[in-house]
């Protein structure tokens, strides 16, 4: 794996304002964490929310950073340091990290996918079904990063610019042909994809989240937009016309624009014709065929990937072909059964929307006689908006609701049940049960045969944050022992 590692060289891409000291060396590596800096390196000073990197540049600097990138260069400099100041530190590491790594974005064939709900199924259904078709293909996702066949667990749903290209870099080196990532509008807006070059984008939803950061839906809108802001004409850009918000992400969007729907005209359309927890039976392009996914949600997933894999230019039959053995992903709508005939459903859903879009999937295959049990939290130092407002949607398609913690973080998880419960009425059958573990137990107790519950909220994680410390949990682990001890 080369690098490009010459000071002039790095600075091609980037806009800079000034520069003072040497530009004419070479660079070891690259961080914006002041504490990993080592003799040669190029920090970054980046403005977080928490913390500002420019009152750490003398420290980088007295570690051996031979270049600084910055805002605003200090009065006090060091001789022999490179020192570049920029309008936006964010933009500058993302173009210097991509240049860094020898352009990574294009040795590959890059597909960005965004929106609320959806991204994790779609990218890696994306990733599945390129193997299927016999090609290497990377995947960055919330669950994990995969780099061909290497797989590792993931830490942010888009990483950050510096392992972002270099992850990019590898999958390059090991021969991938394709690489499909999740795009999060804190990765937007934060520039982590700043000079990545997408061969094409996938808009799947947009609904309430991450209010606690964008502040507002419109700041959320544009915050999602600006992957498409950045297509070029040779890119394509598919929105899901069944969201209202699907052609606002188009507005002035240079690429090939192509639509999908499961309501109404589109250049890309699919209906459910059958559904059952194992699975359902849709149309797509005219043709029918059995997929282990369930739910409408799942079917514009498909579609999503379908559309994906066209515009790709692969044959439309040999991708329906494979897209009927496609399985879910972990921790979405992820059912497990009681030798007692109990069915359980691990689902991430952790917004409004993907919470309500699981009920009405389960209610629509249910029967009036199975019950539906609903463990549900919300997690702490994140949107508090949306608490009364999942306790509300879970009340109005459950059968009961058992509240309790999701990752309460550094938050009261009583104050976040209290939050929840303000959504709900006297009328509501509920309970709260402020230990997770003890609240699916609670619902596996309640439970019968035939009836149903679901736990929704972490999916595929395996662990509870409380305070700053990771606990192992697993709901899936956590269900089944409950399942035994109690004889279900």
């Amino acid at each position: 794996m080369t690098t490009e590692s010459n000071i002039t060289a790095l600075l091609a891409d980037v806009d800079v304002r000034r520069v003072v000291g040497p530009s004419d060396g070479t660079i070891n590596d690259m961080t914006f964490d002041s504490r990993s800096v080592a003799q040669g390196d190029v920090f970054f000073a980046i403005r977080g929310e928490k913390t500002d990197g420019h009152n750490y540049i003398a420290g980088a600097v007295d570690k051996g950073a031979r270049m600084v990138v910055c805002e605003s260069i200090p009065e006090q400099t060091s001789q022999g340091v490179c020192y570049v100041e920029v309008e936006d530190t964010n933009v500058a590491m993302g173009r210097m990290a991509s240049t860094y790594w020898g352009h990574p974005s294009r040795g590959l064939t890059l597909v960005g996918v965004t929106g609320t709900n959806g991204k994790t199924t779609t990218a890696t259904l994306l990733y599945n079904l390129m193997r299927a078709l016999g090609y290497r293909a990377g995947l960055i996702s919330t669950v994990r990063y995969v780099v061909d066949t290497r797989s590792v667990e993931s830490t942010h749903t888009t990483p950050d610019a510096l392992r972002l290209n270099r992850m990019l870099a590898e999958m390059v080196e090991a021969g991938c042909d394709y690489c499909f990532m999740e795009v999060s509008s804190h990765s937007i807006v934060q520039h982590r994809i700043e000079g990545l070059r997408f061969r094409g984008a996938l808009f799947t939803n947009i609904t309430h989240d991450h209010l606690d950061y964008h502040k507002t839906f419109a700041d959320y809108i544009k915050a999602k937009k600006g992957l498409f802001d950045g297509l070029d004409k040779r890119a394509f850009a598919i929105v899901n016309a069944d969201d209202r918000n699907g052609q606002v992400m188009v507005q002035n969007c240079k690429a090939k624009i192509r639509t999908l729907s499961r309501r109404s005209m589109a250049d890309y359309r699919c209906r459910v014709v059958e559904m059952g927890f194992e699975g359902m039976q849709l149309e797509m392009d005219g043709v029918e065929f059995w997929t282990p996914l369930t739910g409408e949600f799942n079917a514009s997933n498909l579609l999503g990937v379908y559309a994906t894999a066209v515009e790709l230019g692969f044959d439309k039959s040999e991708v329906l072909m494979h897209l009927s053995t496609l399985c879910s992903v972990d921790g979405r709508f992820e059912t497990l059964h009681s030798e007692g005939g109990i069915t359980a459903i691990v689902d991430y859903a952790h917004t409004p929307d993907a919470l309500e879009n699981v009920l009405n999937t389960i209610n629509a295959i249910r029967t009036e006689e199975q019950k539906l049990y609903v463990v549900v939290g919300c997690g702490g130092d994140r949107d508090a908006t949306k608490r009364p407002e999942m306790a509300r949607i879970a009340a109005d398609g459950a059968s009961m609701v058992i509240l309790t913690s999701d990752n309460p973080r550094t938050e009261d998880p009583e104050a976040i049940l209290a939050q929840m419960r303000e959504g709900l009425n006297s009328s509501d059958r509920y309970v709260s049960v402020v230990n997770r573990a003890e609240a699916i137990r609670t619902a596996v107790m309640l439970a019968d045969r035939g009836d149903i519950i679901l736990l929704a909220g972490k999916g595929h994680e395996t662990y509870q944050i409380i305070g700053t410390e990771k606990h192992h949990f697993d709901d899936r682990e956590q269900v089944a022992a409950a399942f035994k001890e109690l004889g279900k």
